[in-house]
C-alpha cells in the first residue's frame, strides 16, 4: 500500500509506541509523529520493561526503543518483542557503537537510527519499518557490512542446510536484500509484483529463521550472493 493511499485515510494509521527513558526526547519524538498524518503514537514508556508491557497490551505497529534505559535496556527489550511477534522494533540512540548496531539486528530489529537524524527522516524509517522493510542509518551502513563480515562466525550448518530450500526465485530475493533494496525495487528489478515480493521475503524469513529483512541482507552480504 502507498502512503498517499495510507495518508488518504484508505487505511489505518501506523500505530507507533515510543520508549526513551529521556522524559524530554520523548515527548519531542511524541510531537513530531503524533503531528504526522498516518501516524498514531499510541503509547510511551520509560524503560524497557514498561516497553514490552504496553507492547503486549497495545500490539502497536512499530515499537522505537531507545538502546539506555533502566530495568531492560533496549536490545534486550527488542529481542522479547521481536520473539514474542508483538511489534516491528526501530532502534532509535544516540550512540553508534559497533555493539549497539550489532546487538539490535542480532536482537531482531528492522532498524537502526541515530538521534541526530531530522525529523523528516524519523517519520520515513517509521513508515519504511511498518512496510516491513528494514533502515539502517546512513552514516554506520558501511561500516556495519565489513565489520560484520569479519567478525560475524560462520554461516551455521542448519542456515546453510536452509540455503537450499530456497527457490531460485528466493535466492535472487535474498541477493536483492543484500544489495539493500526495498521491495518495490526488487519488484522492478525482478519484473513482478511488490506483493509477490513481499511474499518472498516473509517465506525467505521462515525458511532461515531470521528475525527480520536487515538479517537476511547481511546473511547475503556475508554468502556473497551474486546480484541477479
Amino acid at each position: 500500500m502507498t502512503q498517499r493511499e495510507r495518508d488518504a485515510g484508505n487505511a489505518p494509521a501506523i500505530r507507533v509506541l515510543i520508549a526513551d527513558d529521556q522524559e524530554a526526547v520523548r515527548a519531542g519524538l511524541v510531537l513530531i509523529l503524533a503531528a504526522t498524518p498516518g501516524l498514531a503514537v499510541v503509547g510511551q514508556a520509560a524503560d524497557g520493561e514498561e516497553a514490552v508491557a504496553l507492547c503486549r497490551t497495545l500490539r502497536p505497529d512499530v515499537a522505537v526503543l531507545d538502546v539506555r534505559m533502566p530495568r531492560l535496556d533496549g536490545i534486550s527489550a527488542t529481542r522479547e518483542i521481536v520473539t514474542d511477534g508483538l511489534a516491528d522494533v526501530l532502534v532509535l540512540t544516540t550512540f553508534d557503537l559497533d555493539e549497539y548496531v550489532f546487538g539490535a539486528l542480532r536482537a531482531g530489529a528492522a532498524g537502526f537510527l541515530l538521534k541526530d537524524t531530522d525529523a523528516e527522516g524519523l517519520v520515513d524509517a517509521v513508515r519504511t519499518v511498518a512496510r516491513g522493510e528494514g533502515i539502517i542509518a546512513p552514516a554506520v551502513t558501511r561500516r556495519l557490512i565489513r565489520a560484520f563480515a569479519a567478525t560475524a562466525p560462520g554461516t551455521a550448518p542448519a542456515t546453510r542446510a536452509a540455503l537450499a530450500e530456497l527457490t531460485p526465485r528466493e535466492r535472487d530475493v535474498l541477493a536483492c536484500l543484500g544489495l539493500g533494496l526495498s521491495n518495490q525495487q526488487i519488484a522492478d528489478r525482478l519484473a513482478m509484483a511488490e506483493s509477490t515480493t513481499k511474499t518472498h521475503v516473509s517465506r525467505i524469513l521462515g525458511k532461515l529463521g531470521l528475525r527480520s529483512r536487515v538479517q537476511a541482507a547481511i546473511l547475503a552480504q556475508e554468502l556473497n550472493l551474486p546480484a541477479p
